[in-house]
Formats: structure tokens, sequence, C-alpha cells
């Protein structure tokens, strides 16, 4: 093995240790590795950026601009309302969200698909009381073997087809996946709707924020009275005033319910707080600034007197916690989310978007501690409180997907006619062979635009940026693994280890190393550096490239095993309150029959001697 491939093979072990420890974002990492490899000549310098015009590059931002497109135009509007329609038998709850999901995930991004299906599994979990942790994986898993059905189905495939075009001329087509994604897809949605989910822990109390936040118990009203310290503050003036207070929804003034970001005057005697926080926080609050619980005045004696229900006289009462106008949303963290990485200190919730954070659950427990000196992770589930309008428009902005039924839209139904016609030329134009897939798709996707199915800031939001600089950074990297010699030398010791065994043996080797390595890193990355791989692999073996390509595609899409091996599952791990352990539990066996199906499939689709 040359120096070179030396040199370059222990830049991928840090690179790899740099994506699976998370201590620096996957995008950077790749940036850092893509750099590094410029600097020490294994990438010529004219290269280093040549991956972001590369056709699978460009592939991928056009199918996440189409896959938001379809998501605006009102399209898995209609399919989620058909699969709210599923019975109330677990199973069938199970088979009808994972194949409407895959469905999706083949024609647009995984996530995407996911984001779309996420409120309505978790409506039918509280609509039929189970457990969203019954659900919400075989959710994720479904979008991942949807993937695997179409080239655009999942950024692995893209990359495979593409480098397939260009070590041979001839990219893989639109449905060549097909045949092997669709056989594993029905077998592995098979045993997850009819077994699998039965691994999953029950765990109760997850289906709304009413649980997950206990929401109810800590709300409460307090009432300026004429010794105040607020009497004359404005609320930023209390807030920097009283050390660790408890947010403030809104403040009442003669009826008149004013949002806490909208309240721009002084307290005057009378006003009602709003308020939320743990029960001692409350008191606190009331005691630091004088502060009185509850109405008063003659509100506060008519309640005194006992109400309808026949309560006895001074009995304790729970403090009323209408908020008028406003709203409590959940959201989930997005892995893009401007939150990752910040608190709302940093951030300015409040101010900049008149959204006031409740509570922050983070793998299905609330965080306890101060909620302003959270720092927001990818999959966090916040409790936010806005008026409807502010909720609508801002957790796209932030980044951060609706959840449940507190019926939020990221987009409303428009043109969804169109949006069909125009990816259906697009696909027709690629079958005929009139255009190829990355001009046929960014035609398509632009398309889109002019006719306003989305609108161009939408398109952009809809690009997931840091799998884009991912891909960029890697592709060159990937060039120089096999243009030094490494691919070759790495395969040649998958050779040296299994030299008496039949191709078949080494063809299940490698689909089982790609499985593995897309569990702990991203799996465009696992796609991009098994690809040469396998390509040498094939040829030390005097076998059909095909086959090993394929592998490659199937295994970089299947990770099962971990929470971070793809978006989708970090989505889930929050709302379905899931461990990291629990991924074990239905992913291994589901990788197990994944493997069982797709070896077979692979010889019997691509021949090992072409």
């Amino acid at each position: 093995m040359s120096t070179d491939a030396v040199v370059l093979c222990v830049l991928l072990v840090f690179a790899l240790v740099g994506f699976v420890s998370g201590i620096l974002r996957y995008d950077l990492v790749a940036l850092l590795a893509l750099l590094a490899a410029t600097v020490l000549g294994l990438v010529p310098p004219a290269e280093t950026f040549s991956g972001f015009g590369h056709p699978a590059v460009i592939t991928v931002a056009a199918v996440l601009v189409i896959s938001r497109a379809f998501f605006q135009s009102g399209l898995v509007d209609i399919l989620s309302r058909v699969v709210e329609r599923a019975g109330g038998r677990t199973t069938m709850q199970v088979l009808s969200l994972t194949l409407t999901v895959a469905v999706l995930s083949a024609f647009m991004n995984n996530v995407g698909a996911l984001a779309v299906m996420l409120p309505v599994a978790l409506k039918m979990a509280k609509t039929q009381g189970i457990p969203p942790s019954r659900l919400l994986m075989p959710l994720s898993f479904g979008s991942l073997l949807g993937g695997l059905t179409t080239m655009i189905g999942t950024p692995p495939n893209i990359i495979v087809a593409t480098y397939r075009g260009d070590v041979s001329g001839t990219p893989f087509g639109l449905f060549d996946f097909t045949p092997v994604g669709v056989g594993v897809g029905l077998v592995s949605i098979a045993f997850i709707t009819f077994l699998g989910w039965r691994f999953l822990p029950e765990r109760k109390g997850q289906a709304s924020a009413e649980d997950r936040f206990e929401v109810e118990s800590y709300l409460g009203e307090l009432r300026v009275t004429e010794d105040s310290r607020a009497v004359g503050q404005t609320l930023a003036q209390l807030n920097a005033e009283i050390e660790g207070a408890p947010p403030v929804l809104a403040v009442i003034r003669e009826d008149n319910r004013i949002p806490a970001h909208r309240f721009r005057g002084v307290f005057r005697e009378d006003d009602i707080l709003l308020v939320e926080g743990e029960t001692d926080e409350i008191e606190a609050l009331a005691n630091q600034a004088r502060l009185a619980i509850g109405f008063g005045g003659e509100e506060e004696e008519k309640e005194e007197k006992g109400d309808e229900d026949g309560r006895a006289k001074g009995e304790e009462k729970k403090p009323k916690a209408g908020t008028g106008d406003l709203s409590l949303g959940e959201a989930v963290v997005m892995a893009h989310s401007r939150l990752v990485g910040r608190t709302v200190a940093q951030l300015r919730l409040l101010e900049r978007y008149g959204l006031n954070l409740i509570a922050v659950a983070r793998q299905g427990r609330r965080l306890k501690g101060r909620v302003r000196d959270i720092r927001f992770e990818n999959g966090d589930v916040l409790l936010l409180e806005g008026g409807e309008d502010d909720l609508q428009e801002q957790l796209p902005e932030l980044g951060c997907l609706p959840l449940a039924d507190r019926e939020l839209r990221l987009g409303k139904p428009r043109k969804l006619l169109t949006s069909v016609v125009l990816f259906a030329l697009a696909v027709g134009t690629i079958l005929a062979g009139w255009l190829s897939a990355p001009v046929a798709l960014v035609l398509a996707a632009v398309l889109m635009i002019v006719t306003g199915v989305i609108d161009l800031r939408s398109a952009y939001a809809g690009i997931d940026w840091p799998v884009i600089v991912l891909l960029a950074c890697m592709i060159p990297v990937g060039q120089a693994l096999e243009t030094t010699g490494g691919a070759a030398w790495l395969a040649g010791q998958l050779l040296a280890f299994g030299d008496q065994w039949p191709a078949v043996v080494s063809l299940a080797v490698l689909l089982l190393l790609t499985m593995f390595l897309s569990d702990i890193i991203n799996n465009a990355a696992a796609a991009v550096l098994m690809a040469p791989i396998s390509l040498s692999l094939a040829q030390g073996l005097d076998a059909a490239p095909e086959p090993f390509l394929m592998a490659v595609a199937v295994g970089a899409s299947c990770a099962f095993l971990t929470p971070v091996g793809h978006q989708s599952n970090t989505l889930v791990m929050g709302p379905g309150g899931y461990r990291f352990s629990d991924y074990w539990k239905l992913g291994l066996p589901t990788q197990m029959v994944v493997f069982a199906a797709a070896l077979p499939l692979l010889v019997w689709v691509w021949p090992l001697k072409g």
C-alpha cells in the first residue's frame, strides 16, 4: 500500500471518530477531512470543491425540494387522513403507518415522509390508548425501508447510482433498485407488523403534552396588588429582578388577555400574570414580587363560598389556567434546527419569535432545572406557548417539527395536481432516456417553484444543507480512497480474510459491514466510503460489480441499531420515550431479517458473474 493510501486511511479513521463522537457536527467533520486531504496532497486542489457540482449532490438537493413541494401541496395530507381510519388493533395501525410512510419515502426524503406521518401516529396512539412507543419506531424503520425501493428514495441510492455511472458510464436507473428494495421492504414490514413491534417497551403516558409535561399542574395566576414590586415595572424589568422567575405566559388586564411577548407597558394594580412553572417557583415569584395568588376581589370572594359542585367554603381551589387566544404546542427539534447547541437566552425566543418555552423533554422525560439554561439537542421535545399564527409560522423557521394533535400545519394544500404532474413528467423523461436524473429532477423542482407549488424561500428551507455539505466534501475524499489505492488495499484485506470463500460470502460480509457502519455514522457518508471498496472487492473476485454496489446501497440505508444512525430514528426518540438501548430490541432482529431477505435477492436479481 502506498504512503498516500496509508495517510488517507489514518485520516478516515480520525473522520470516523469525529462522526461517532458527535463533538462536531458531521458536515463540519467532513469539511475538515476534505481540507486535510487537500493540504496533505491526497486531493488535488483543483478538485477540492468539485463535489458541490457532483450529480449525486445536485440530485439529492432536487429531491429535497420536490419532497418539500409535495408536503406543501396537500398530497401527503390526503394519505395521512386515509391512514387515520385504520382499525383499533395495534397490528393494523403499525401496518398502515409503516406501509404508508414506506410508499412516501420511495419518492420523497425519508425525514420528510416521517415528518408527515409522525403527528398522525401520535394522534392514533392517543385516540386508541396505545403507547406511542409501540408505533413510532416501526414508523421510523418504515421510512428507511421505503427509501430502498427507488434511486431517489434515499441519498445512498443516489450516491451508488452515480458512482456506477462514474466508473462504467452507465448509472443505475430510477427503478433498478426496486426488485431488491421492494422484496426487502415487504418482508421486513411484515416482520415488524406481526411480531417486531411486540419487542418494544410499553411506556404509558407519552401520548400527549399534558401527560408528558403535566401541564395543568404547573399553570397558575398571580395578581398585582397595591404594594407589589411589579407596579410600574415592565415584564423585562420584573424578570431581571426576580432570579429564576418562571415564564409569564400572558397578562390579564380588565378581562383582556395580552400575550407576554406583546405586553409593552408597565404593570398596574389588579393585573393578572398567567405563569408556568413548578409549584415552588410560582410561590417564590409570588413572595419575592409580593404578588397575590389567584384573582382576589369579588371573584375570590365568590370562590371562597364554594362553586356549583358544592365545594365547602375555604377549600383550596386549583388556579385557573386559561390563556385566551394563546395555544400550547409540542414540537421536536430537528437535526438542522438553529436551536441545536443553544439556549433560550441565546435565541431570545420570546422577543424574536413570540414564543414562550414552557418545558423540555428528552428521551421521554421532562428535564428539571431552569428552562432558560437548557442547551437544546437534536430530538428534544419542546412545549411552547404562543399565538396560533406564531406557532404556525415560527416553528418551521426554527427548524422544529410540530407534533401531536395541535392542528399545526407546515403548509397549506395548493396545486396538488400540478405537483403530481410535474413529478410524473420528470420520471417519464428519465425512464425514456430523454434527460438524465439530475437534470430532470432539477427541472421539476424549478417548475414547481415557477408554478407556485412551492415558494423560493420554502424551497431553500427544504434542502438539508448539512447533508449537502457532507456529500460534497466526502465525494472527493472517497475518490481519493480509490486513486491512492486505499480502496484496493481494504478490499484485499477482505479477500485475504476469506480467500477460500465463495463470492457470495464476501458479498454477505460487505453487506454486514455497511449495515453496522451506517449505525454509527451518517448513511450518506457510509455509502461514499464503501462504494469504492465494493468495486475493488468485485474486481478482486472477478465478479460483476452490480451486486456489490447494491449491497452497499441496502446496507447504508439500514441504520436500525442506534438513534444516531439516521435522523428518522433521532426524531422519534423523544416523542416515543425511547432509551438508547430500545433500538436494539427491534433494530437487531429487523437488521437480521433485512440481511436474510437481501442476500438471496441481490444474487438473484444481480448475478455475481456478469
